[in-house]
């Protein structure tokens, strides 16, 4: 059985109808409630955001940022290693350079992708560690 009431949160499930507040009055709520002293995103930011995740969620997209993570590779190459057409690649590889997730070089008549920066390598192997955690 708790002893304190700060154990029960951690004990017991909520009932209906309790109340959910802290038992403490903490002068900081307040200042929660003031939007200037908040780090929430803007509006404008919650939808560039949302857009841009919405272009990765395609299960072609995340392949080619997985090959691309390895390393650069061209058009006709990433094609094999996915068991797609190279029309499909160039596809999605013009979605992807399109929200500058990757990059684009040309030598003769072949064109080399990789990952845009340093930024996207660091954004792709934390999706990918937090998905490999287990779950408690």
């Amino acid at each position: 059985m708790p002893n304190k009431p700060s154990e029960k949160a951690l004990t017991e499930p909520f009932e209906a109808g309790e109340d959910l507040c802290c038992e403490v009055s903490h002068s900081h709520h307040s200042d929660l409630a003031n939007p200037a002293q908040t780090a929430a995103l803007t509006v404008e930011q919650a939808q560039r955001m949302s857009e841009f995740l919405g272009f990765l969620a395609d299960t072609n997209r995340l392949r080619l940022l997985s090959m691309l993570a390895e390393q650069e590779m061209c058009v006709g190459d990433l094609a094999i290693a996915l068991g797609m057409n190279e029309s499909a690649v160039s596809h999605q590889l013009r979605t992807l350079r399109a929200i500058r997730l990757v990059s684009f070089r040309k030598q003769g008549r072949h064109v080399f992708y990789r990952l845009h920066d340093r930024h996207v390598l660091d954004f792709y192997q934390a999706l990918i560690e937090h998905l490999d955690e287990t779950t408690a």
